[in-house]
């Protein structure tokens, strides 16, 4: 038995295969997984509405891997969702690097990114895309 902050399988599996650089998008319930998320491995968490969240996934992955970089979807408004300092409190930073909506759509689309977690979050622009640093 696994005795991790992450137990599935599938999650697991692709983050082993993963290597400096590669990407992990963390997607709201929002997000259109299936048609912005390239060829990555597709991941569907979402039990019911708000469950889990994003930050829960967030500090799962970040019990079993490290993040040198992580990059949000900003509001066309220029407001910062209150979620932006939550993940930076798990993250243990103050950067976050800031893309517009289409700009995140297609940074989510390249080659580099290996997996795409939809969760049941509710809250909108909770998005984030995790670059894989080194141990």
């Amino acid at each position: 038995m696994l005795k991790t902050s992450c137990i599935n399988s599938l999650i697991m599996k692709k983050l082993s295969l993963c290597g400096h650089g590669d990407k992990i998008l963390i997607a709201d319930g929002n997000y259109p997984l299936d048609a912005e998320s390239g060829e990555a491995e597709k991941v569907y968490l979402g039990v019911s509405s708000g469950v889990p969240t994003v930050t829960q996934v967030l500090e799962a992955l970040c019990g079993v891997a490290n993040f040198e970089k992580a990059e949000i979807m900003m509001p066309d408004d220029g407001t910062e969702p209150e979620i932006f300092g939550e993940f930076r409190e798990i993250l243990g930073t103050e950067e976050l690097g800031a893309l517009g909506r289409y700009e995140f759509y297609e940074e989510c689309n390249k080659p580099k990114v290996r997996l795409a977690i939809s969760t049941g979050e509710k809250r909108v622009y909770a998005n984030i895309l995790l670059t894989v640093g080194v141990v």
